[in-house]
């Protein structure tokens, strides 16, 4: 699978994404349910930490990967929801650590909403992957 980035202004590559990508040679998608800060049983964690909830979320999106036999590299479209956008852009260092170790920085998007599924939560992620 080949991917290109298209950028033509550089700004989003400061905060970790491109504004599109190209994709060549792919033969396999997963398209993800967001993914939240809960544990096994689907029960909420980490009340009012933001941090805590966006590195879990992240987590239960690698697990969900993994057993699709993909991980983070893979990822092609990202949507993010939050509860706050100002504290999720305040520790989209996360998002950096996990997409810029995999050398991807997906395309996404970062909504700001009025809450999620379930009280509490402050953080969703979804995300779709695709493999050659």
């Amino acid at each position: 699978m080949k991917r290109t980035a298209v950028n033509p202004w550089d700004w989003s590559l400061k905060l970790g994404y491109n504004q599109a990508e190209t994709i060549e040679g792919a033969t396999r998608q997963v398209i993800c349910a967001g993914q939240t800060a809960v544990d096994a049983t689907g029960a909420p964690q980490h009340a009012g930490d933001m941090r805590a909830q966006i590195a879990l979320a992240l987590d239960n999106l690698k697990a969900v990967l993994a057993e699709a036999d993909m991980g983070v590299g893979h990822v092609v479209r990202l949507g993010i929801y939050t509860t706050d956008v100002d504290a999720a852009l305040q520790n989209f260092d996360l998002m950096g650590m996990t997409f810029g170790a995999a050398g991807v920085a997906p395309p996404m998007t970062l909504l700001g909403v009025s809450r999620l599924a379930l009280p509490g939560l402050m953080f969703e992620i979804e995300a779709v992957a695709m493999a050659a």
